[in-house]
């Protein structure tokens, strides 16, 4: 018996758990105690998978807090947590059996006061602005007279009236108006995607693309105006091939799509008069400058008439400018017949020196002496010509060794090859060429069709034409002579007769077309 009491060990009625029996009693016992806190911190490492859910740690000087936002409550967070923001997390305590760890599942979280907003603010403006999205070299100068102007606002506000009245009485233009948020968690998003979708669209397509864009918003808090704040939005901004103009809160108020943007304007109603000029004034101005033109043509044709006068004074009278040439003209006249004459006699001496050099025997001996030279070549011509043919015929047997047939054979048969390639090659492309537009012919014949008035016939739809012309009123159809009623299957023809004057007693009956 002493032996039995000897080996008892302490503890041995201690209750045992299992590791997931202990881990579970942890899990329930934390998410009982601490099922809702709030907690403040600065936000340390922060990650965000594929899965969309958002890890980060909450710290502080001496401690360290996982936290998670499961991917539901991220996306209606209205400012997303950043590596160094002080904020206030709200929710509940939570183990991970997993890893021995304990966690924060946070279903809110705001920035600790403005004083973290803006601290955050200040990081993102100049994190953009290293990166170069508000240097003024990218900015572009807004149109002096836009067509088509493209508004981003919501369509319910007092903005876009405000912006319409404006461009109505400065100068009326076309305005499109793309409507989103102008706060809260889809702000930023729909935002950037209008500005997107503006420079998406096509010059001269079925929808006219803007010539420039205002975005704009009301004043309100920093917390109301942060989705203009949001990086999405001010990367749209500076991409954006349009020139754009800010106008977001009141002249005091400042977001970060101000700086990216082209031009800022200190309110809405400002950014409608920067769009357009006033119409009024431009006429003026225009009334002023035709006068102007009118005054300076006026003035230049009577000072060119006036120097025009002044010079005709300072000219010669006409018979003082040809006494001269007719005095001159007459002298040569007086000498031009003894000119004549001695000419004629020095012509003749000329002549009579050089015929007396050909005299007949003079020639003769000419004759003879080339006689004599010709018969004194004439034997040396047989051999001196049968030695150039003998020269020609041994170089052209020289060159008629290096003709080989059978280079010429190979070399015209690799380019009869070469030939049937491009022959295949050429049938083939302008058969499929052929192809090609027989399709195009056939999908345009088809569109014809579709777009034709046949087509709407075929739905039950009438064509009527009174004397040749479609009759589009009852009026034209009553003073018709005659009327044609075309179907989809055939034309019906009616004749007609002058309409006869109703009583003024009788109802106006409708016609029966």
């Amino acid at each position: 018996m002493s032996d039995l009491i000897d080996d008892d060990a302490s503890g041995v009625n201690a209750p045992e758990f299992t590791v997931t029996e202990l881990s579970g009693a942890v899990k329930r016992l934390i998410e009982g105690e601490f099922s809702h806190v709030r907690i403040r911190g600065e936000v340390g490492r922060v990650s965000m998978p594929r899965s969309g859910h958002m890890y980060l740690d909450l710290k502080d000087d001496r401690s360290v807090i996982s936290g998670v936002i499961w991917k539901g409550v991220a996306g209606r967070l209205a400012t997303l947590p950043e590596e160094g923001m002080e904020v206030i997390a709200t929710g509940r305590l939570t183990t991970f059996p997993g890893q021995s760890k304990y966690q924060i599942v946070i279903e809110d979280i705001k920035p600790a006061g403005a004083g973290a907003l803006m601290a955050m603010l200040e990081k993102r403006k100049a994190a953009l602005a290293a990166e170069g999205l508000f240097d003024a070299t990218r900015k572009q100068e807004l149109p002096y007279l836009p067509e088509v102007i493209g508004v981003v606002t919501s369509p319910s506000g007092a903005v876009i009236r405000d912006i319409l009245h404006r461009l109505r009485d400065r100068f009326p233009r076309k305005v499109l108006i793309w409507p989103v948020a102008v706060q809260g968690t889809a702000c930023a998003a729909e935002v950037a995607n209008a500005i997107r979708g503006f420079n998406a669209m096509t010059t001269g397509g079925a929808m006219p693309r803007p010539d420039l864009i205002i975005v704009a918003r009301g004043g309100g808090s920093i917390e109301d105006l942060w989705g203009f704040n949001e990086e999405v939005v001010v990367r749209a901004a500076a991409e954006s091939e349009i020139p754009l103009i800010s106008a977001v809160g009141h002249e005091t108020d400042t977001t970060l799509i101000d700086y990216a943007a082209d031009m800022r304007a200190p309110t809405p109603t400002a950014a409608a008069e920067l769009a357009v000029p006033v119409r009024m004034e431009l006429l003026g101005w225009l009334e002023t400058q035709s006068a102007r033109l009118t005054r300076a043509l006026t003035q230049g044709v009577g000072q060119r008439g006036q120097r025009l006068r002044d010079l005709s004074r300072a000219l010669p009278r006409a018979d003082a400018l040809l006494d001269g040439p007719r005095q001159r003209l007459d002298g040569w006249g007086e000498r031009l017949p003894q000119a004549l004459t001695r000419s004629v006699q020095l012509r003749r001496v000329r002549l009579s020196d050089t015929s007396g050099a050909l005299r007949p025997a003079m020639l003769r001996r000419g004759l003879e002496a080339d006689k004599r030279r010709l018969s004194a070549t004439a034997p040396r011509l047989p051999t001196g010509l049968q030695r150039v043919v003998d020269a020609r015929r041994e170089a052209l047997g020289r060159r008629a060794d290096r003709l080989s047939i059978a280079p010429l054979k190979a070399d015209l048969k690799r380019k009869s090859d070469d030939l049937l390639r491009l022959s295949l090659r050429l049938s083939d492309a302008g058969g499929r060429q052929i192809d090609n537009w027989s399709k195009q012919i056939e999908a345009l014949e088809r569109l014809r069709e579709t777009l034709g008035y046949k087509a709407t016939l075929q739905r039950g739809y009438a064509v009527v034409r009174g004397d040749g012309d479609v009759v589009t009123s009852k009026k034209s159809a009553a003073q018709a002579a005659s009327l044609e009623i075309e179907f989809a299957d055939g034309r019906l023809t009616l004749g007609g007769k002058p309409p006869r004057k109703k009583p003024k007693d009788t109802p106006e009956q409708g016609s029966l077309l």
